[in-house]
Order: structure tokens, then sequence, then C-alpha cells
């Protein structure tokens, strides 16, 4: 009898080295409430749900603790595991082109084709991520990993997670997070850059309204785009390349099934799997570092100077446009690629002093024009760090 009970005693003490009671951490229980934080501001909030659901749940995944001597192979980190083949697609970089299919063939590039200058704001929002650059060099950053951190001042999370999966490997996790952070606190962060940096006469300004674009044009421009931008920054082609091509699918009028598959089931399933994977590579034994902290710091710096430099683009543009030309300041934020939600700021802002001042198409202008410019400029570090 005493043999069973001690048998039974030793089987219950091998049960608990397995449990996740067993093997928690403090920092398991960090990045537990961390997800919870995410999954909160995404249903009660709605910060960016799509998104922030399946990243916080991700977190949830990541951070359940196991025995990492036992050779479950539960672990996002243990090859042959279900979570490290789906995150496959990730640290391979495949998961961002085919998000860039998608959101081509869901963009209307109407508003910039009507007026092609509102591309100079969106590539003018983009120098956040060449001043985030400078800064993490400044900070002890090695170049590619100044390249990856840089980034996030695109505010486009497949294009972060592309270039830090290229370039710097190891710090992808805390760089997407950071990403779809500040993407999703848009509403949050952008505005009071806005305010503070126009007067009441430039928040008033009336902007003509946008021609009517034809559908030749629609057609042409994902073939200008594609041509114009991947023969100048050929590093950025399987980003570009996808967007261009999921453009020509919607605008083409005659492949309308793989427009809509492509903008619908592989788009939403693609984010499914991207945040998942992402929220659960922030396994708490990976992620909580000092560099991880410093990322969050300049992703944010990132993102409020592109907001900015695309208010204060448009400023100074406005001194070389004639009084029936100028460009209201208040969309100079949607230069980041948030697409449509910083285009959406613009409008909200616009309204609260001109109830009758519609920007919101004007905004789409400079806001597809960031996606591009985001594009580009992951190229244009890629061929340079790489």
């Amino acid at each position: 009898m005493g043999d069973f009970f001690s048998f039974l005693g030793n089987n219950l003490a091998d049960f608990w080295t397995y449990t996740g009671f067993a093997n928690a951490t403090v920092g398991h229980l960090v990045m537990l409430l961390v997800g919870l934080v995410f999954i909160y501001l995404a249903v009660a909030k709605e910060f960016e749900p799509m998104l922030l659901i399946p990243i916080g749940f991700g977190m949830l995944i990541g951070n359940i603790p196991f025995n990492m001597e036992a050779g479950l192979k539960v672990g996002i980190y243990e090859e042959g595991s279900v979570l490290n083949i789906l995150y496959n697609g990730v640290t391979s970089g495949w998961y961002p082109p085919l998000i860039f299919l998608g959101i081509g063939a869901m963009t209307d590039f109407s508003a910039l084709i009507s007026n092609p200058k509102l591309m100079l704001v969106g590539a003018a929002a983009q120098f956040g991520i060449f001043g985030a650059y400078m800064i993490a060099l400044a900070l002890g950053f090695d170049p590619m990993q100044a390249g990856a951190i840089g980034i996030i001042g695109g505010a486009d999370g497949p294009t972060a997670i592309f270039l830090s999966s290229k370039l710097a490997p190891n710090l992808m996790g805390a760089i997407a997070v950071s990403a779809y952070s500040y993407m999703a606190l848009v509403p949050v962060i952008q505005p009071p850059i806005m305010r503070l940096l126009t007067n009441s006469k430039e928040r008033l300004i009336r902007m003509k309204p946008p021609r009517a674009v034809s559908h030749t044009e629609k057609v042409m421009f994902p073939i200008i785009g594609l041509l114009l931008t991947t023969f100048l920054v050929p590093s950025g082609l399987p980003l570009l390349g996808m967007l261009f091509f999921g453009n020509l699918l919607k605008e083409s009028g005659v492949t309308r099934r793989l427009a809509n598959t492509a903008s619908g089931p592989l788009i939403d399933t693609i984010t499914i799997l991207l945040g998942l994977t992402v929220g659960a590579s922030t396994q708490a034994s990976e992620f909580l570092t000092w560099d991880s902290i410093l990322i969050f710091i300049l992703g944010a710096l990132s993102f409020i100077i592109a907001t900015a430099s695309g208010v204060l683009f448009v400023k100074l543009f406005n001194l070389f446009l004639g009084k029936d030309n100028k460009i209201n300041p208040l969309i100079g934020n949607a230069g980041v690629s948030a697409v449509p939600d910083s285009a959406r700021i613009s409008q909200v802002i616009g309204l609260k002093y001109d109830p009758s001042n519609y920007l919101l198409m004007h905004a789409m202008g400079p806001n597809v024009a960031g996606v591009i410019g985001s594009a580009v400029a992951a190229g244009i570090l890629l061929g340079f760090l790489s």
C-alpha cells in the first residue's frame, strides 16, 4: 500500500512540474496582463479590433508557462511545433506581401490620382522613419536594427514585419507589437499634434473637390506605379508588386472574383495568422528586455515625427501654392499609412472647426500615398542595409 501511495505521489509531483503554475514567472504574468489589455482596448474601446484581438490572444497563447526541457514542442520558438510552423510565414516574410495584395484590392487611389501633389504629403510623413533610424543609431543600435526600428514610423504593420524579418529578426516581436499598438492609438496620438501645429485659419481651409477619375486612369495607375517605384527601389518589389497587383485586380473590372478573394477571405485569413503568431512571439523570456522598452519609446517618437512632418510639410507647401489651391494642413497627418484611420482623424478634427468642411476624400490621397511611401522607404533601407 505504501508503494502505491509513493508511486502516486511521484506521479503527481511529476505532473506538477509540467503545469503552468509550476513554471510561471513574473514575466509571464506581465505579458498575460498586456495581452488582456490589448483585448480590452479592442473590445471596449474598439481600437483596431481586427488586429488587437488576434495579437492580444496570441500574447496569451505565447505566454502560457510550460516546462521548456520537457520537449513538448508547443512553444512558438520550438522547431517543429505547430506555432513555429505558422510563425515561418512571419520570419520568412511571406505574410506581409499577401496582406499588401489585399490592401491593394480594397484601396481606391482616385483621390491621389486626381491630385498627384498629395503624393508629396505622403512622402514627407516618411521622415518619421528616417528620424527614428538616426535616433536609434545614436542610442547604440546597429544600422540594421535601427532601420527595422525606424520603419515603425510608417505606421504600417506588415511593412514593419517584412523589414524586421530581413534586418533584425530578433527584434521582430517588439517591432511588430509596437507598430500595431501605435496604429491602434492613432485617435489618441495624432489629434494633439495636429492642433498644436496648426492655427484656426489653417484649419478652415477649404480644398477644391477632387475631379472625377476615369476608368483608364485607374487601370494605368497600378501599372505605372509599379514600374516607377520598383525601377527606383527594386528591393521593395515584394510589397509594391503585390500592392499594385491587388489594385489592378480591383480596377480592371474583369477580375472581380479575384479582387474579392484578395480583399476578403485571403486578407482575413492572413491577418488572423499574422496577428496570432506575432502576439505569440512575445514570449516573456524573449520579449521582456531593455531593447523592447527602447523600441516602444522609439516607436512613439517615430510616429510623432511622422505626423508632425506631414502637417508641417503642408504648411510649407502652402507658401508656394495659389490662394485657391491651398491644402488644409489637417490632412498632413494622413501621410502615415494607417489606412483609413488617420484619414478619418483628419475628417473628425476638420469637422470640429467647420461642420461643413469634409476632408475625408482629400485625406485619402496622402493616406494611400503613405502606404506606397512606407513600402518604398522599406525598400530603400533593405537595399542599403542588407
